[in-house]
């Protein structure tokens, strides 16, 4: 990535014209080949872009970043004050999984949110199909498999019903119950976890992070 600060006006000619004045901004270029201009507000929101494919010209004091249509972003240079690159290499991605990795993580710390007296055996515990997210003890000594969701829906009863099935063959486990735990779980996902013998329990993700929220409530 390459981020310059400069003083520029800008021009962009193609379908529409813009005109920006000549002031202090960041020009940003990304390996993708976008250019990006950016003051010092509005957040991530640019002022003027261009979008790949596209291929940047430099000339003494100006840039042209034309895209394949012919439209062209035109950034006159008045005065460069910084001109740095750097090698951010492949990004992983957002993992929109992140949240229910870390509620797993949570309720295996704090097994007793899912019932009085439950403890953790093990996290991942392996089937033939699968690993469950959590083995645990209850009161009892009974096991039981916990699948972890973020938002509990139909798919999510079914393949804790498949852990289930495989679990009870086994004889050092067998009676295993099982336990929903979600955010938030659908209706149609409580129905069907009813129907299985399933127990449904909504989990507090701010509360087991020990946020609590400042809000005022009537009730």
């Amino acid at each position: 990535m390459r981020l310059v600060i400069a003083k520029c006006s800008v021009d962009y000619v193609g379908r529409l014209s813009a005109h920006l004045p000549l002031a202090t901004r960041l020009l940003m270029v990304k390996a993708d080949g976008s250019v990006s201009i950016h003051a010092d507000d509005r957040a991530y929101k640019p002022l003027n872009w261009m979008s790949p494919p596209c291929r940047l010209e430099e000339a003494p004091g100006v840039w042209r970043v034309v895209n394949k249509a012919g439209e062209e972003l035109r950034i006159t240079l008045d005065e460069i004050f910084q001109d740095t690159s750097y090698e951010l290499g492949v990004d992983p991605g957002l993992r929109k999984d992140g949240v229910e990795a870390h509620l797993q993580e949570l309720l295996a710390a704090n097994p007793g949110t899912l019932g009085e007296g439950y403890t953790l055996v093990r996290r991942e515990y392996m089937t033939a199909i699968g690993p469950v997210d959590l083995l645990c003890r209850d009161a009892n000594s009974g096991a039981v498999a916990v699948e972890v969701k973020r938002r509990g829906d139909i798919d999510g009863v079914e393949q804790l019903t498949r852990y289930l099935e495989l679990m009870n063959r086994d004889p050092l486990l067998t009676p295993v119950a099982g336990v929903f735990a979600a955010q938030e779980i659908k209706p149609q996902a409580r129905v069907l976890a009813a129907d299985r013998g399933i127990r449904c329990v909504v989990v507090d993700y701010d509360r087991l992070r020990g946020i609590v929220k400042d809000e005022l409530t009537l009730f």
